[in-house]
C-alpha cells in the first residue's frame, strides 16, 4: 500500500494534482482542509482536528493533499511513503490563487476562503510554515521516504511519480 502527502503553499495545485493521482491509482484522496475547517471558514476544534487526522493517517492506503494544522505535519509525513512537495516561487501560489478568486467571481467554483484570508495565509505559510516544511521533509527524504519537489506549473502538470 501507498501513503502519499501532497504539501505546499495555498494556490499551488495540490488538491488538483491529489485528485488526478487518486484517479489514476485508485487511491481514497482526502483534503485536509476538509478537517481543518468547518462550515463558514469556521477552524474545527483542536482536539477533533487531532482526532480525525490520526484515524485519517492510520489508513493503509491513501493521498492527502493540504497543510492541516503545522503540529500535525510531521506524524502525516512519517505515516506516508510518497511525499510530494509543490515548492513553487512565492508569486506564482499569489497568481494562482488570485485566477481561482476571479473563477469563483464567475460561479465557475464555489465556496473559496475570503481572498484576503487567502493572500495572507500565503504569504504566512511561504515565511513562516515552508522552512520548517522543507526540513521535515528532508528528515523524511533521510530515512528513506520517496520526496518530489515540484517547483513549477509545467512540473506539476507533468507528474505522474506515484502512479
Amino acid at each position: 500500500m501507498k501513503r502519499a502527502v501532497i504539501i505546499g503553499n495555498s494556490g499551488g495545485g495540490k488538491s488538483t494534482l491529489a485528485r488526478r493521482l487518486s484517479s489514476a491509482w485508485r487511491s481514497p484522496h482526502v483534503e485536509i482542509d476538509s478537517l481543518l475547517w468547518q462550515p463558514g471558514w469556521e477552524l474545527t476544534p483542536v482536539e477533533i482536528y487531532n482526532a480525525a487526522h490520526a484515524r485519517l493517517i492510520a489508513e493503509e492506503n491513501w493521498i492527502i493533499d493540504g497543510l492541516g494544522r503545522l503540529d500535525s505535519v510531521p506524524d502525516r509525513l512519517a505515516r506516508a511513503t510518497d511525499i510530494v512537495v509543490v515548492d513553487m516561487p512565492l508569486w506564482m501560489h499569489f497568481w494562482l490563487a488570485a485566477e481561482r478568486q476571479i473563477r469563483w467571481s464567475t460561479g465557475a467554483i464555489e465556496n473559496p476562503p475570503p481572498t484576503e484570508v487567502l493572500f495572507r495565509t500565503i504569504w504566512e505559510v511561504d515565511q513562516n510554515w515552508m522552512p520548517e516544511i522543507r526540513r521535515l521533509v528532508a528528515f523524511e527524504k533521510q530515512r528513506g521516504k520517496q520526496v518530489f519537489r515540484l517547483s513549477s506549473i509545467a512540473e506539476l502538470d507533468g507528474f505522474d511519480g506515484l502512479s
